[in-house]
């Protein structure tokens, strides 16, 4: 499939890819059709999924079962009025039917809306509203449908609820509906068509300040997944890979279908209830996994069990991305099992953006180097490039001649947040990095997670990865409180590994250890022992929220 969107697929080294790697946008691109149909088309018995959850169920799809149930979802959404342009709200965390509801929707040209079940009345409420949402289709999971319900006074747009699991009165019986859907499906002409530069999936993601803007992705999105699974996961046509990721988070659209699709490898789904890390190894090590990609929350908790238990020898591959890597866990992770971690970067806006491709010896806490889909550069406030070792704010050049495949198309709806980033044909990812001699992106933070302290910054990565090293310490976050002396001082949140006690002897003892691996300016004046630290759904820690609770208590 491959051959169809690249000019080349081979290149001699990571100088050649970046040069020369092109991918081609055919017209009205559709990922439905041109990728899933295709494979259909080819090979309707070649596995595309393989689904199992904590209950002991379990099925397997071809890329033909694939074909017919989103056929037989298209007629369902039409029956219900849903068409070119409408959007739909999924809630559907990592069942089979995501799958087949996003190919659905894409070939009848409406607008998918991945959100968690974690949301509350309020979260839907807004968001009914601003994405303009037409239809829900939500799991039973958690109390998501109490709330759902609740919000329909205050969300005029929505025309139509429907559930997978159970019958509610008030509610499509999904799974009802589409098992009694017609399977004969033809794709529409004219203006009823999508694909291309149309709108086919919008993200809502939290920003620093204000309620989530909502990120618009359109139809050559897909085409942008390529690098991320082929150059940066390295999967070819046979395997099975897991994303770990529920369907609510961008990292499923990077790691559990439009790459993985397109190269022909089947994706394995654990519809899990909630992530205990010996029951995700012995999934691993039944299904015989091929290659794994996690956020790093996942590995800081993986390296803590003793992974010498369980038969991984089936993994080729292991990538990481959503937040940096702390080098220990790299070491940690490859003295236990061989295996390179193989770092990317990117964000909800965009595909991977930099990675340690297969041509580059990977460095343990470095993003890699720049995908060929972008020109990235290291830039100073003035926008001026920053040389080697110097921290800049990470942004994409050249977009007033060329929009990339893969890259967002704006916030919907808000001109003001889009012109702020993406001005002058550059977006500017409000990311803080610095580039080395030999051309590796490292990691510092945010640029509103950078702490001020005294005239120095320090970035909290390098903090945390120095915390992570003591054996104390099973996960931390690193943030700035505000200080009448020195602007802003260090602080770390810590939770504790089995075995340790907290208290001023541990706070003394950490403290001085950081002072040790790193500059001593940069050593936590403050410490907190937590039981657990806030995270987002997709394993991201909330850094955002610690520093309120920090405001509020002062």
């Amino acid at each position: 499939m491959l051959e169809k969107f690249l000019r080349r697929r081979d290149f001699d080294s990571y100088e050649d890819f970046k040069e020369n790697y092109r991918v081609e946008l055919p017209d009205n691109f559709n990922f439905a059709y041109d990728v899933v149909d295709e494979w259909a088309a080819r090979e309707p018995d070649k596995t595309a999924m393989v689904w199992c959850n904590d209950n002991g169920c379990e099925r397997i799809f071809t890329f033909g079962d694939m074909k017919q149930l989103s056929d037989k979802g298209a007629n369902l959404f039409r029956k219900y009025g849903i068409g070119k342009g409408d959007t739909v709200m999924l809630l559907l965390k990592r069942h089979w039917l995501y799958w087949v509801c996003t190919l659905a929707l894409e070939k009848v040209g409406a607008i998918s809306v991945p959100a968690t079940v974690q949301l509350t009345k309020k979260d839907i409420i807004y968001r009914n509203n601003a994405a303009s949402v037409k239809m829900i289709v939500s799991v039973t999971d958690h109390d998501i449908v109490p709330f759902i319900e609740e919000a329909m006074v205050e969300s005029p747009t929505v025309r139509h609820r429907a559930l997978v699991g159970e019958k509610r009165e008030g509610w499509i019986d999904f799974e009802t509906e589409l098992e009694n859907a017609s399977d004969k499906w033809t794709r529409p002409v004219g203006s009823e068509d999508a694909g291309g530069r149309d709108n086919m999936l919008m993200y809502f993601t939290s920003g620093t300040t204000g309620m989530p803007k909502i990120v618009v992705h359109d139809f050559y999105y897909p085409l942008g997944h390529i690098v991320t699974a082929h150059y940066w996961q390295r999967l070819g046509s046979e395997g099975l890979h897991l994303t770990v990721s529920e369907t609510g988070w961008a990292k499923c659209a990077w790691g559990k279908i439009y790459g993985q699709w397109i190269c022909g490898v089947a994706v394995f789904v654990y519809d899990m209830d909630r992530f205990v890390p010996d029951r995700l190894m012995k999934a691993m090590e039944k299904y015989r996994i091929t290659s794994f990609c996690a956020p790093p929350t996942i590995y800081r908790f993986l390296i803590k069990e003793d992974l010498s238990k369980y038969d991984l020898s089936s993994i080729k591959t292991a990538c990481t991305a959503g937040e940096p890597l702390n080098p220990e866990v790299y070491n940690q992770f490859k003295k236990a099992t061989g295996l390179d971690i193989i770092e990317g970067f990117g964000q909800t806006e965009t595909t991977v953006l930099c990675a340690n491709f297969e041509w580059i010896k990977p460095k343990p806490g470095s993003m890699g180097k720049p995908s060929p889909l972008y020109n990235i550069d290291i830039v100073d406030d003035n926008g001026n490039t920053c040389p080697a070792g110097v921290e800049g704010r990470i942004v994409i050049k050249g977009l007033d001649k060329e929009v990339p495949p893969g890259l967002f198309r704006g916030y919907h709806r808000d001109e003001d947040a889009t012109s702020r980033v993406w001005k002058d044909g550059v977006y500017d990812t409000g990311d803080v990095a610095w580039r080395d001699e030999d051309g590796y992106l490292w990691f510092v933070g945010r640029s509103d997670d950078v702490i001020k302290c005294s005239g120095y910054r320090i970035g909290p990565f390098e903090v945390e990865s120095a915390l992570m090293e003591h054996p104390s310490v099973l996960e931390c976050a690193v943030t700035a409180v505000p200080d009448p002396v020195r602007g802003q001082v260090v602080k770390a949140t810590i939770v504790p590994a089995k075995g340790w006690q907290a208290g001023d002897e541990l706070v003394k003892e950490l403290q001085d250890h950081v002072k040790r691996v790193t500059a001593p300016y940069k050593y936590p004046r403050i410490v907190e022992f937590v039981d657990e630290l806030p995270k987002t759904i997709s394993g991201k820690i909330k850094r955002k929220e610690i520093r309120q609770n920090d405001m509020e208590k002062q």
